[in-house]
């Protein structure tokens, strides 16, 4: 059997949206749907004093109604779809980490029932997209339109192959053109130990930079000859960059925080602000 798509639930709207499109996702793939329910016993994750041996059994009743409840969810959106469901004790994001072990990915809603729906995206959805073993997708509000094209955020840095893998394979399942947006602030540094110039040509620059995108397609076109790509060099931050191209995607790709750069300014203001699912990939993890 497929490795399976595995989905955080916690019964909120937003974990809903995440269920509906992994189903979707896991029909493309032909891979099977796990849903995970994680019990937070004490508030905040942090344990106090010793967790009882047992849960009682309401919260029980509570959590299998609470799976029930998005398996008919899913099977309502992706009829054909083999679902099964996981009742997970311990800290939310350690429990969903350890349930995808074996996954091709993990898919979570971008607010939980909490009322800090900032630190929640801070906290659990940081912590998957640092230590996953596979793609974390992160899902916001649905939208009325299916986007027309997926997108994926190009440095031109070494180890971006996992990331343009990944993007091409999801432009392919769903026939759609990959956007490959290059964005770029200052001159790209090719080598360690470079300097940044003070002063510089915008538009000679532009052109390296559209030069560096074009070296980082390399041989993409004869992997997915089937995939057009649209090549986007834009002289800002990529963050903006990338939450313009979420506007008409059906999904965002970006590189995981395999770097401060991309961890501090790129990820974190994406996600927020995106109005399609973000896949956030760890350079080196498994696709």
């Amino acid at each position: 059997m497929a490795e399976p798509v595995i989905v955080g639930v916690d019964g909120s709207d937003s974990s809903l949206q995440a269920v509906t499109w992994a189903a979707r996702e896991a029909t493309l793939r032909n891979a099977p749907l796990h849903l995970v329910h994680v019990t937070l016993r004490w508030a905040y994750d942090v344990p106090l004093v010793p967790q009882p041996a047992h849960w009682g059994p309401a919260a029980e009743s509570a959590s299998r109604r609470l799976l029930r409840h998005a398996s008919e969810r899913a099977l309502a959106t992706a009829p054909t779809v083999t679902v099964s469901t996981e009742i997970a004790d311990g800290a939310t994001a350690e429990a969903i980490i350890a349930a995808a072990e074996t996954a091709q990915m993990i898919v979570v809603g971008s607010r939980g029932r909490g009322g800090f729906a900032g630190l929640l995206l801070g906290s659990v959805s940081r912590a998957l997209a640092d230590r996953s073993p596979c793609p974390v997708v992160v899902v916001g509000q649905p939208r009325t339109e299916h986007g027309t094209e997926i997108a994926v955020g190009v440095t031109g840095r070494p180890g971006q192959e996992h990331i343009l893998e990944f993007a091409f394979h999801e432009a392919m399942l769903r026939g759609l053109p990959l956007r490959m947006v290059h964005a770029w602030i200052h001159p790209a540094v090719r080598a360690p130990g470079d300097m940044q110039p003070l002063v510089f040509d915008l538009e000679g620059v532009g052109q390296e930079e559209a030069r560096l995108l074009a070296e980082s397609i390399g041989g993409w076109r004869e992997r997915f000859p089937d995939v057009p790509i649209v090549e986007q060099v834009v002289h800002e931050h990529p963050a903006r960059a990338l939450i313009d191209a979420s506007a008409s995607a059906e999904l965002v790709v970006v590189g995981a925080p395999g770097s401060a750069w991309l961890l501090g300014s790129t990820v974190h203001a994406l996600l927020p602000h995106a109005h399609a699912p973000v896949a956030v990939i760890q350079h080196a993890r498994r696709v």
